[in-house]
């Protein structure tokens, strides 16, 4: 029987080593600490209180916001010889009693569960019952107001947590979390004396890119090129979005499918198992579609419209690459992304359990990450520092892994520019927004410029000889760099700063990088065709293709998701070693005990037979 933490890494999860931070987590837990554990998607957070809830004598509960992680990490648990469990308002009311059932009977050593079903009798009645060693809380930044997806539900927690006949272990586990939120976490769990680890946010394998296309459609269909065969998803802002988007790509002859809080439940489910299960590798969806999608072989997520703060977009776009292997994240902007979000922000729907004060403040909150994330659209720095300074983590300030690293920039000096443009803004008594004085500046004849005698004004026409593209561009830079600022209202007006002041006043020379122009992106196309043949190791396709097939029939008949059979990273460990033994093939990185013995043989086989009809 496995004893130790080593050994369940080994026989369980096929591993031989930990990731960064793993260990430390696990260790923690085990000595009976409340631990909070910050971790980037893919870095294998699920492991660290996997492992000890294997190892703790008791029953460990997973507080989980989103069925679809639930079913997906049960799963993969059983998969691996773990007994697991998940009690949500998928199952019937017969299910959902014979669960608890056999959870009563000690036939589960980890039970998923929703914050809703908490505090209901029946599972009340259980849990003071039960002997709980730990109660582990996923997606933890959901408790928190201050976070980018407050769910009032994840209050019960504390609640619940009080009306156990004894305290167990708390862990806490989220992959985006500002130093406000980690404060709130420990607070409103009321955590005693954590550890508290945080392993760094960047993901390494994921490559970024902002671009501003004058179509967006056409540029997806580039960028999926690049990726034929490969599963993927593309964020929509609205309903509307989604639905055009998904339909084209259907008449492109692509196998796409959709996901948003308009369609049914059923048809919600039966297009996420699609998705998952590759049947239509392409996902469109809103961010109803996201942070519970254990889904590892995700090559791409394209961001087909800005989302509202940074920590949102680092989350979906982290649903790309959770294998390890290399993956594209691309936010396609265009500044009718951010009217967008400001009306959904005003006008969305709030939480009803927030007063009227804190709704405000939350609104306020929303609107500074709206305007941090739209400065990630337009900062000519390395896109990972500016995401990892965010979470303040450190940073190099040149990735070579992204968009901005890859481009051709060259310095311009934007001095006058940039005064025209304060003088325009300082004149217009900063009563305006950016297009209006963008308008002004090239000397426009519409007539709102007119009916608001902005022709009149010294600075009406002096940058006539810019295109409104440059401009905004400038202007963009300027507010990045604090010499002008957006207001936080429905209709954001241009201001200028004191900064801009003593810049007018100074003899200081103002430079910017300008991005040399490509008509089309067939160069950065070639980007990511060139980090992906960097990073992967070479592999024999011929193999790799016979095992994915293998690993396909039999996902189709035990009905699951073929990665969690095994993962591309795992046949192309198997494509390396090569292994024609049982011994040789729990070498695989991926391959634990209980798989090797389900489908050792099998795969030993098809790499057997491989080999053999290589050599005729």
């Amino acid at each position: 029987m496995v004893k130790d933490k080593y050994g369940v890494l080994k026989e369980y999860f096929g591993y031989e080593q930990f990731r960064m931070g793993q260990e430390e987590l696990i260790d923690s837990i085990l000595q009976g600490k409340d631990t909070l554990g910050i971790m980037p998607t893919g870095a294998g957070k699920s492991i660290c209180f996997q492992i000890p809830a294997v190892l703790l004598e008791g029953i460990t509960l997973v507080i989980s916001p989103l069925i679809s992680l639930m079913k997906d990490q049960v799963t993969t648990l059983n998969q691996a010889g773990i007994p697991s469990a998940f009690l949500n308002s998928s199952l019937s009311n017969r299910q959902y009693s014979l669960a608890l059932r056999y959870a009563k009977e000690g036939r589960y050593k980890i039970i998923y569960v929703a914050p809703e079903r908490l505090t209901t009798a029946q599972f009340l009645k259980f849990a003071s019952e039960s002997k709980i060693s730990m109660i582990s809380v996923d997606e933890a930044h959901c408790v928190s107001q201050w976070g980018q997806d407050f769910r009032p539900s994840y209050l019960k927690i504390k609640e619940f947590i009080h009306l156990l006949p004894s305290r167990p272990v708390i862990s806490a586990f989220t992959a985006t979390a500002t130093e406000e939120v980690r404060e709130d976490i420990i607070h409103i769990l009321q955590l005693k004396k954590p550890n508290v680890t945080t392993t760094g946010f960047d993901r390494p394998n994921l490559f970024f890119a902002v671009r501003k296309p004058s179509n967006k459609y056409t540029e997806v269909l580039k960028i999926l090129k690049a990726h034929l065969g490969e599963s993927g998803v593309i964020y929509c802002a609205t309903r509307k979005n989604v639905e055009e988007v998904c339909n084209n790509l259907n008449l492109d002859g692509y196998k796409a499918t959709r996901y948003h809080a308009g369609l049914s439940d059923q048809e919600r489910k039966d297009n996420q198992e699609a998705f998952v299960y590759d049947n239509s590798p392409i996902m469109v969806a809103t961010n109803a579609f996201g942070m519970g999608i254990d889904k590892s072989n995700v090559s791409f997520v394209i961001h087909y419209n800005m989302p509202k703060n940074l920590e949102s977009y680092y989350q979906e776009a982290g649903r790309a690459g959770r294998d390890g292997e290399p993956a594209d994240c691309i936010l396609l902007y265009h500044g009718q992304d951010v009217i967008t979000n400001q009306f959904l922000i005003e006008h969305g729907s709030q939480n009803e359990e927030l007063d009227e004060e804190t709704s405000k403040l939350v609104k306020e909150k929303d609107r500074e990450r709206l305007k941090i994330m739209t400065y990630y659209c337009h900062t000519r720095d390395c896109l990972r520092e500016y995401i990892l300074n965010y979470f303040d983590d450190k940073s190099e300030n040149h990735c070579g892994n992204c968009s901005n690293c890859m481009n051709n920039f060259e310095e311009m000096d934007i001095t006058e520019i940039a005064k025209k443009i304060i003088s325009c803004i300082y004149s217009a008594h900063s009563r305006f927004g950016i297009k209006v004085i963008i308008d002004t500046l090239r000397g426009s004849k519409a007539k709102k410029i007119l009916r608001l005698h902005l022709d009149q004004l010294p600075t009406y026409g002096i940058c006539a000889s810019l295109t409104e593209k440059k401009l905004r561009s400038i202007i963009n830079f300027l507010v990045l760099k604090q010499y002008l600022s957006i207001t936080n209202s429905e209709f954001p007006t241009v201001g200028v700063t004191e900064k801009a002041i003593d810049f007018m006043n100074e003899e200081h020379i103002l430079t910017m990088k300008i991005v040399e122009e490509v008509e089309d992106s067939t160069v950065e196309q070639s980007n990511y065709k060139k980090q992906k043949s960097v990073v992967h190791k070479e592999v024999d396709e011929g193999l790799f293709e016979a095992l994915r097939q293998l690993r396909g029939q039999i996902a189709v008949r035990q009905k699951v998701p073929a990665f969690i059979i095994f993962s591309d990273a795992t046949l192309r460990s198997m494509c390396q070693l090569r292994p024609t033994t049982e011994s040789q093939f729990l070498g695989v990185s991926g391959v634990g005990e209980v798989k090797m013995t389900r489908y050792g043989k099998t795969f030993i086989d098809v790499i057997i037979d491989y080999e053999n009809n290589k050599r005729q």
